[in-house]
């Protein structure tokens, strides 16, 4: 059965794409919760690889996912940065929003 691994690392694909989707968008509150759903998917994973094997050519495709799953992430990741920012200045002038 190892489509349905192979399944697991397209659906963490297609999670870490509406997490970019919301991103360009600036909706937070969604690529926190497509953040969940990938965490969430990750753990399927991981306890699925303990029993089942990629076949070769879906090690290629696993290969294929996990670049764009990066590529996403770092486009994410820079998209955040200025949100992340403003967030950490409004904190340093408001230290009572942390209690």
């Amino acid at each position: 059965m190892s489509q349905m691994l192979i399944d697991y690392y397209k659906a963490i694909e297609d999670s870490s794409l509406k997490m970019l989707h919301a991103a360009k968008e600036e909706d937070w509150d969604q690529v926190v919760r497509f953040e969940g759903a990938c965490a969430v998917l990750i753990e399927q994973l991981r306890a699925k690889a303990h029993s089942e094997e990629l076949l070769p050519a879906q090690r290629s495709e696993k290969t294929r996912i996990m670049q764009r799953i990066l590529q996403n992430d770092a486009q994410i990741r820079y998209l955040a940065e200025p949100w992340l920012a403003h967030c950490e200045q409004a904190f340093e002038a408001s230290p009572q929003l942390l209690h």
